[in-house]
């Protein structure tokens, strides 16, 4: 039988998507079309799924009853598609070849008008991100569809369909522009990345986590309390906290930063430590006056191929570092000068390894910008170093009791080295959480994340994907897990 493929997708206008599915008639291989909408429309050659939730659990299984080909190809953007040049065969060829459980494909999108290459990035154990992005189509096998079985979802029914897929066998990506579509979201790559904190989002991020954790359990990969609790009289240190500030050309900046740190008010003695990795714009100069005056002390590193990480290794591994080491970025500044005292507090309180605060998104005249307070309140001390593999970063300002954080070590890079060293701190000590905001984090155009190209963000994202494999496969093998269990 030649008709290997029943096709889903998702409604976009009458006249575009009847041209689709014409496109699609033509194609021998097709076996069914069916448009997604959330009302009745009229598309010859196509019958319609009514639904208003198509990431929803039920309607996956709706699909899945639906199917009677071989192979089911999923398009749920309901924005215009085009199918490149025998782009179906190709995925059927390749999908018959591997066995994968689903296959995708890189992507042309179309912004503004402009034909724009889209690469997208190889899938791997640790991708459990819920925003993992696999380009406008997916082509599953239609027995992965059928297998699938999840607690009912209304938003993260596709999310846990993914993870099947994933436990199920291969998710294989073609490095080939398969296909078109328009992309209708066109903010900048900073403006994109907080969507998942907004209090409009709240039930779907409770939703993924779920279906997050339901995997992990599946896999082998779950951690449960308790956790190991610290003796903080382990060692004997010059001072009790102190703040670490690596800092790469910031004159704008890094005064406000130094003075909301000589401003803190606590009960112990700290000091402040800023890793000046050759700075060519002033700041060096500003930094010199303030360590001349005793206020700081300014680390050059002898090494030059610093990150952000290493510069924190340079920091952490001076005799002058405190027991607790406090993060502090440059741009940013603590908003009170009761921040240090609360963390340390938390410390003792907690007797954990690390805490991570809040924070307020401001401007760079500190103005409160959208979304407002940054809480991370979908970490739990039940499931957080669970969830944490789900979402892509753990929030700020960050601290670390200073022996642990010697131990592991900060990965010499300049973006997510805190996340590499929080998912490794998770996997056997506690996390002490403070959920008010401690500091204000100024957006502006020089922060190092704001506008990132295609090729920057797969590169960040690809990081942490592999961060955190490597940390799956730790547990897996301290939890005795080994394999990953197909179900």
């Amino acid at each position: 039988m030649n008709q290997k493929t029943d096709i889903f997708l998702a409604f976009c206008g009458t006249t575009e998507t009847q041209k689709l599915v014409s496109e699609f008639r033509a194609i021998k291989e097709v076996k069914q079309i069916f448009i997604v909408a959330p009302e009745a429309v009229q598309i010859q050659d196509a019958e319609t799924l009514v639904s208003s939730t198509p990431l929803s659990t039920s309607f996956i299984k709706q699909m899945a009853q639906k199917s009677k080909a071989e192979f089911a190809f999923i398009a749920l953007q309901n924005t215009p598609l085009e199918i490149g040049q025998f782009s179906l065969e190709r995925l059927i060829n390749i999908a018959k070849n591997t066995e994968a459980a689903m296959v995708y494909s890189d992507y042309t999108e179309i912004i503004n008008g402009e034909r724009i290459n889209h690469p997208v990035i190889d899938y791997q154990e640790g991708s459990l991100r819920d925003d993992f992005n696999f380009g406008p189509v997916q082509f599953y096998r239609s027995n992965v569809l059928k297998s699938f079985a999840e607690d009912e979802f209304s938003m993260a029914g596709y999310y846990a369909f993914r993870l099947h897929a994933s436990r199920f066998g291969e998710l294989i990506r073609i490095p080939e522009f398969l296909f078109t579509m328009v992309e209708t979201d066109t903010r900048k790559s900073g403006e994109k990345q907080f969507d998942y904190v907004s209090n409009l989002a709240r039930e779907k991020q409770i939703e993924m986590e779920k279906a997050c954790t339901s995997h992990l359990i599946k896999t082998g990969a779950f951690l449960q309390p308790p956790f190991k609790k610290i003796d903080f009289s382990e060692e004997n240190f010059p001072v009790e906290a102190s703040v670490v500030i690596p800092v790469r050309n910031r004159i704008k900046t890094i005064k406000d930063a130094v003075n909301s740190v000589l401003q803190q008010k606590t009960n112990f003695k700290f000091n402040l430590i800023v890793v000046d990795n050759y700075s060519t714009d002033g700041t060096t100069e500003i930094l010199a006056g303030f360590a001349k005056a005793g206020e700081l002390f300014h680390l050059v590193p002898e090494r030059k191929d610093l990150g952000i990480g290493g510069c924190w290794n340079e920091a952490i591994f001076n005799k002058n570092c405190g027991q607790f080491a406090i993060q502090l970025d440059s741009d940013d500044l603590y908003n009170s000068e009761n921040t240090l005292q609360k963390i340390v507090d938390q410390f003792y309180e907690d007797k954990c390894a690390m805490v991570i605060g809040s924070y307020q998104m401001t401007n760079f005249a500190l103005e409160e910008i959208p979304p407002g307070i940054i809480d991370h309140k979908e970490w739990t001390p039940e499931n957080g170093p669970n969830n944490a593999l789900r979402i892509n970063g753990l929030g700020a300002p960050r601290a670390f009791y200073t022996p642990v954080l010697r131990k592991i070590k900060v990965p010499n890079v300049s973006y997510g080295e805190d996340y590499a060293v929080g998912l490794a701190i998770s996997r056997e000590y506690k996390i002490g959480r403070i959920y008010e905001p401690l500091y204000l984090c100024r957006r502006w155009e020089d922060n190092t994340d704001s506008s990132l190209d295609i090729n920057k963000l797969n590169m960040h994202n690809l990081y942490k994907d592999r961060i955190r494999t490597i940390e799956l496969k730790t547990r897996l093998r301290q939890l005795g897990n080994r394999s990953n269990s197909r179900q």
